[in-house]
């Protein structure tokens, strides 16, 4: 099929489920309690990062995801910065991590001092390659007194952060197993997968933690937040210390004890989320039947869509499609943007920007195939389907 044709079509069929003169990726939809909750929350006058709706929408999320404890934050990178603190990484280690992500992974990462190390991704997955972090631990690494160090850099590997890219959830327990072998820590960032399922497990609560974002744009949102979310109680008392400042407890003085941030989750924002959470199912409901219509819509055409790899189920948050070549992939995005259906590429690598072209890298050939093919389509919940469906079948 030639692309312009095909452009047409996926505008076309975007008008036909989505109705309206310009169609976004994926918007944010408010049809339950938000507006309640808020009210309520400024009837309390908590609306900061002490509040009942924190405590609530943490436990909602723990509930929904089985993750034992769940510290809200202000956004995804806040929760992935101090993630990588809790593991042990110190200025001057490296943390292994994929090229193909969000600039926020990277950013985290150079929070604390480190240097991101970069990995491969799978194809299919488009989420890291445990074969390919084998290789390179196998080529690159060595123990020394417990620990392990790149023999190239001479420095110390500090974790390994996996992402499961648009919600399609990687080879996680193989890469969680391979980690475990060389004893380093695995931080999930699950930032764009709640509601994705490696097995029966929940995304982010295969390795020693994991994190999630609630930014306007993914599932469910509050705004602006994210959280960390782990099965271990330590880790947990631990986070939502140095995200409350470090403030020692106290009646009425003000001691900190070491650096920290304030990272803590506001209270109206929580209030948000209380009210997405309670219509979370449904989200997912209607995000799986689009993802089914998109897929037998795209069957029909010679350009594959991602689905998840067996045994695993993804959110749905961004559907995709893979184009042939960087041209096709530059004329879709073109024709379609110019007639107000909304879509985009897959991210930059990471190593390709300034800030981190330097960075040891393993070749990246997935990765750059990837790159110069990925292309997001409208994955938005459309107006009036809240009413339709209802749970989402497994």
């Amino acid at each position: 099929m030639a692309i312009h044709a095909l452009a047409k079509d996926i505008i076309s069929f975007s008008q036909s489920i989505f109705g309206a003169d310009f169609i976004p990726l994926h918007r944010p939809v408010f049809e339950g309690n938000e507006k309640k909750y808020l009210l309520d929350c400024i009837d309390s006058n908590f609306v900061s990062s002490v509040g009942e709706k924190v405590v609530e929408f943490e436990g909602k999320v723990s509930a929904f995801t089985g993750a034992k404890y769940t510290v809200a934050m202000v956004n995804g990178t806040a929760a992935l910065h101090v993630a990588i603190q809790l593991v042990g990484v110190e200025a001057g280690d490296e943390v292994i991590s994929q090229a193909l992500t969000f600039i926020a992974t990277c950013n985290a990462i150079s929070y604390t001092g480190a240097f991101p190390v970069f990995i491969d991704v799978d194809r299919d997955t488009m989420g890291m390659s445990p074969s390919a972090l084998k290789a390179f631990l196998g080529t690159n690494a060595e123990k020394r007194n417990g620990r392990v160090f790149n023999k190239i850099t001479g420095r110390r590997i500090g974790g390994c952060i996996p992402m499961h890219t648009f919600g399609f959830p990687c080879r996680v327990e193989e890469i969680a197993s391979i980690c475990s072998d060389w004893g380093i820590p695995l931080i999930e960032d699950a930032a764009e997968s709640l509601g994705s399922y490696v097995g029966n497990r929940h995304t982010g609560t295969i390795g020693s933690v994991g994190i999630l974002s609630f930014n306007g744009n993914k599932v469910i949102t509050t705004g602006g937040g994210g959280m960390l979310i782990t099965d271990d109680r330590n880790l947990a008392i631990r986070a939502k210390y140095i995200t409350t400042t470090a403030k020692v407890a106290h009646p009425y003085e003000f001691v900190h004890d070491e650096i920290g941030y304030n990272y803590r989750m506001p209270n109206l924002n929580a209030a948000l989320g209380c009210a997405q959470m309670e219509r979370l199912e449904e989200f997912l409901a209607i995000k799986t039947k689009l993802a089914h219509q998109w897929a037998t819509f795209i069957d029909e055409t010679d350009v594959d869509f991602v689905k998840a790899i067996g045994g695993n189920q993804a959110n749905h948050w961004l559907n995709a499609i893979v184009l042939d070549s960087l041209e096709d992939r530059n004329e879709f995005l073109e024709y379609t943007n110019s007639n107000g259906v909304m879509t985009r590429p897959i991210w930059k690598l990471m190593s390709e920007l300034d800030m981190f072209k330097n960075c040891q890298n393993d070749g990246l050939i997935n990765s750059i195939w990837l790159q110069d093919r990925v292309v997001n389509i409208p994955s938005s919940v459309p107006d009036g389907a809240m009413s339709k469906f209802g749970k989402r079948e497994s």
